[in-house]
């Protein structure tokens, strides 16, 4: 697959697993098994652009005495979410009518 287009695709499906409730990084890899393979090596570099691109907020706190990372979904990538998912249903259109 195209690594932009995989971009695009999985910068959606973590944005949709965060769009639910807050979230961390290990639930977030969990609520997208059978959705889409998505690994820690892949996933933190993605939280990391969508956090610097606005469209995630993070917050830390201690849980089983462990620090862990907490993201919620800004309003501006609830617009990323939507457009994404625009584009995604153009694709899925698109497909359809190719290989009919």
């Amino acid at each position: 697959m195209d690594a932009q287009l995989k971009k695009g695709i999985l910068d959606v499906c973590v944005l949709y697993a965060i769009s639910k409730s807050e979230s961390y990084g290990y639930k977030i890899i969990s609520d997208l098994q059978g959705i889409i393979d998505i690994s820690e090596s892949t996933l933190y570099p993605i939280l990391k652009r969508l956090e610097s691109g606005g469209f995630l907020t993070t917050k830390t706190a201690e849980y089983s005495g462990r620090l862990r990372r907490y993201y919620k979904i800004t309003p501006a990538g609830l617009k990323k979410l939507v457009s994404g998912r625009n584009d995604l249903l153009e694709i899925n259109t698109i497909y359809k009518k190719l290989f009919k």
